[in-house]
């Protein structure tokens, strides 16, 4: 099961996120649960990073099936909002593939 996790800062904040583990819903490189996810998530992070400028902290092991992305805790605050809504979507993008997959795919929010 691919697990993800959302963490919020105390003022509502997204500052983070960990996504974690394999959906095991079908053989590598058939698996459209992990290649729907891993989609979302690096391409999330790679919009922040093109989009925004920002340089999000991030762990990767690719064959572990690991990321995590840590938001500098100060940015101002026009950048600091597209990067929320950058990361709301890509919430909503895996809500929605956990809806219909919920078997394989867990979404938790720390808030």
């Amino acid at each position: 099961m691919i697990k993800v996790t959302f963490d919020y800062s105390h003022d509502g904040k997204v500052h983070s996120f960990t996504m974690s583990g394999h959906a095991n819903f079908a053989e590598r490189g058939l698996d459209i649960v992990c290649a729907g996810a891993s989609a979302v998530s690096f391409g999330t992070v790679n919009a922040i990073m093109a989009l925004t400028g920002v340089d999000p902290e991030i762990e990767l092991e690719g064959d572990g099936g690991y990321l995590k992305c840590v938001m500098p805790r100060s940015m101002p605050t026009e950048t600091s909002e597209k990067v929320q809504l950058l990361l709301e979507a890509m919430l909503i993008s895996l809500q929605t593939i956990e809806r219909d997959y919920e078997t394989y795919i867990k979404i938790t929010l720390n808030k």
